[in-house]
């Protein structure tokens, strides 16, 4: 028999405006105690350092972060120009400097080769795994680390302020697997002057804005209070960047049993990743095919 979960069978979103200082795993830890939840998650780490939108999956919810995780985000950051840092962030150690500094008109141009599809090399204080351990554990131990270049999809960057000649705030808008860090690393050896991440800030992240989250004080004061409960979002927000089919009641247990079955759909293509709802709550999310959609995740019901 297995082991019975401690906390509450609750499922949907919970949008916290992560402050600077804690990582990404403590707000989620937070999150399932304050909510008393058997099971949490969340779509898309940030840095200790940065802050903004993080979206936590409570129970059922957890199935669709990956949805979330391939959804367009959004973040504002400000450029220090002039130097470099073995961590490519304000955290780390100065490791070159340039007396150089870029006009306005110089970083607009250069902007231009980090837009669209780029391959991007992930800092060597990072997650990234190499050969089964972390880059990050590999650099703190002064090993050479090499990480190898990956494809990120940009939407759109542009520079929103020039405060000073040391520094530059650009926005960006772009796809899953993204680092801040790298762009600013990379756009600082684009302009011949360096450069690092001072201050990051996550704006939104698919359906979630950080202006709709709860701060952390505000959690805490909520902690364990049932008013806490009218600040959940329902799993299905973290489907709404797929298309929606509508599961007869016919097909509702066959779907739940991850038995393909007979949906209504209008205007999803044949293969294409759809989710199920009835009576407005998902019931599965996979394939569509002829009428019919081909169960990767089902939900219990909520």
């Amino acid at each position: 028999m297995g082991r019975t979960r401690k906390g509450r069978a609750i499922s949907g979103w919970l949008v916290i405006d992560k402050p600077a200082g804690l990582t990404s795993t403590a707000i989620v830890n937070k999150v399932r105690w304050a909510m008393n939840a058997q099971k949490a998650g969340h779509a898309g780490t940030l840095d200790p350092a940065a802050t903004g939108v993080l979206a936590v999956a409570l129970g059922e919810a957890t199935k669709t972060v990956p949805y979330i995780t391939d959804a367009l985000k959004c973040y504002t950051f400000t450029v220090r120009l002039g130097q470099a840092t073995n961590t490519d962030d304000a955290e780390g150690e100065v490791i070159a400097e340039s007396p150089n500094r870029p006009t306005d008109d110089q970083i607009k141009d250069a902007l231009g080769a980090f837009v669209g599809e780029i391959q991007q090399v992930p800092p060597k204080f990072s997650a990234v795994k190499i050969d089964g351990q972390r880059a990050y554990k590999l650099a703190r131990d002064g090993e050479d680390v090499q990480i190898a270049a990956r494809p990120l999809w940009v939407e759109e960057l542009v520079m929103t302020d020039r405060p000073d000649p040391d520094h530059v705030t650009l926005e960006m808008t772009c796809g899953k697997g993204g680092y801040v860090r790298s762009i600013a690393r990379d756009l600082g050896e684009a302009l011949g002057c360096y450069g690092h991440v001072r201050d990051l800030r996550r704006v939104w992240s698919g359906p979630f804005d950080a202006a709709d989250g709860l701060t952390f004080v505000q959690l805490e004061a909520l902690a364990r209070d049932p008013a806490l409960d009218t600040h959940l979002r329902p799993l299905e927000d973290g489907l709404t960047d797929l298309p929606r089919v509508i599961c007869p009641d016919a097909s509702v247990t066959r779907l739940r049993n991850g038995n393909p079955a007979m949906v209504i759909a209008d205007g999803v293509e044949y293969g294409e990743t759809a989710w199920a709802a009835h009576q407005g709550q998902a019931v599965a999310v996979g394939t569509y095919k002829a009428g019919e959609l081909h169960p990767a995740r089902v939900f219990a019901a909520h």
